[in-house]
């Protein structure tokens, strides 16, 4: 392989596949990468030109070189986007090309060749065909129910009692939240997915937030003794986006409650944050500062999570338990504790339940961020 680059980066380095032809055509650099991912050995292609040395042909049989002429053509040109190409062994590729000009519109002294392998489209395209069918496996239950109770009451109105009736709004009703929530996961899977997951910062008091949820939880039946809720005062001002945190909890509390046994503990404390840039998808240990925060625990008395799944738990459809759910929650949670430059974690509490513990940095008003 060539020497490093003027940057002093390694080619070899590189994770993707790299080749550099000259102003004459003739290829001067092939890294490691494109050696694994063409199998051409770099001894084979230097030196050779770009057409031979690396012979492609688009999915309708045409040669590419030939086709895109990289040396000729309009003098404007900046290059070819990434495409599916084929190479001779009929191995499918990802193909991006740069044109380098020593000055505008003049002739190309290099062109710079980035060669994929198609495994990680391929994965995308797998993770986007399994969410499409688990969107439509979980639509169909809710909107199967709501079509027949409606179709059920405009046929057969005047046959209920109006207990009857209200009991099928009523379920109507609670369907169409179940489809409103869903929708709603999905947008935050796209924002977080994209990087444009919006904090709107403010004033939050965390610990009023639990008690929110608490309340919330007891008037729906669940007994007053059953939550432990501890709060180490003075906690710092935190300047967060209110309704997003109230997301993340109620997404831990539901899942303590319907998945756990026992005690529901939510400890809120002061805590050093190791903050990370927001949305940059930085694991904890990349944290580009210590900073003063609050942490929120999130702890049950139930089973807890298998030691072999503690790494997947904040991935897409991981499900700790077959009683429901898309397997998104989680994801969506790690996703918004990120976005305000948070962490989160899980592990075994006390006795052995789950334990779900995240951060978040104090942060800044929005106007000052």
């Amino acid at each position: 392989m060539t020497a490093g680059t003027r940057s002093g980066v390694d080619p070899d380095d590189l994770p993707d596949g790299l080749v550099v032809a000259d102003e004459g055509g003739r290829v001067v650099a092939f890294n490691t990468a494109a050696a694994r991912i063409t199998g051409v050995r770099a001894s084979t292609a230097l030196g050779r030109p770009l057409e031979t040395a690396l012979p492609l042909e688009d999915l309708k049989g045409r040669r590419w070189w030939a086709l895109t002429d990289p040396y000729g053509g309009l003098a404007i040109r900046a290059g070819q986007p990434e495409r599916n190409l084929l190479l001779p062994s009929g191995h499918e590729v990802l193909v991006s090309a740069r044109y380098v000009r020593t000055r505008p519109t003049g002739p190309v002294s290099r062109v710079v060749v980035c060669v994929r392998g198609t495994e990680a489209r391929r994965r995308t395209e797998l993770s986007h065909a399994e969410l499409i069918a688990t969107v439509a496996h979980e639509l169909r239950s809710p909107l199967t129910s709501v079509k027949g109770f409606t179709a059920t009451l405009l046929a057969k109105w005047e046959r209920f009692t109006d207990d009857q009736k209200r009991l099928m709004l009523e379920t109507v009703d609670a369907d169409a939240d179940r489809v409103t929530r869903l929708i709603a996961e999905l947008l935050d899977i796209s924002r977080i997915d994209s990087g444009r997951l919006e904090v709107r910062r403010q004033p939050v008091d965390v610990a009023a937030a639990v008690w929110r949820h608490v309340q919330a939880h007891t008037a729906a039946g669940q007994p007053p003794d059953r939550f432990l809720v501890r709060v180490q005062q003075p906690l710092p001002d935190l300047w967060a986006d209110p309704d997003k945190v109230d997301q993340v909890l109620g997404n831990l509390l539901e899942n303590a409650v319907r998945h756990g046994e026992g005690t529901v503990t939510i400890e809120v404390a002061p805590a050093e944050a190791t903050a990370t840039a927001a949305g940059d998808g930085a694991e904890p240990s990349e944290g580009r500062n210590t900073e003063k925060g609050t942490a929120v625990t999130v702890r049950d008395e139930g089973p807890g999570i298998p030691e072999e799944s503690m790494g997947r738990v904040f991935t897409r459809f991981w499900r700790g338990s077959k009683r429901g759910g898309t397997g998104l929650g989680l994801y969506i949670v790690k996703g918004i504790v990120e976005a305000h430059g948070g962490t989160i974690t899980v592990g075994r509490g006390p006795s052995g339940g789950a334990e779900f513990r995240f951060t978040l940095p104090v942060g800044a008003p929005a106007f000052m961020a």
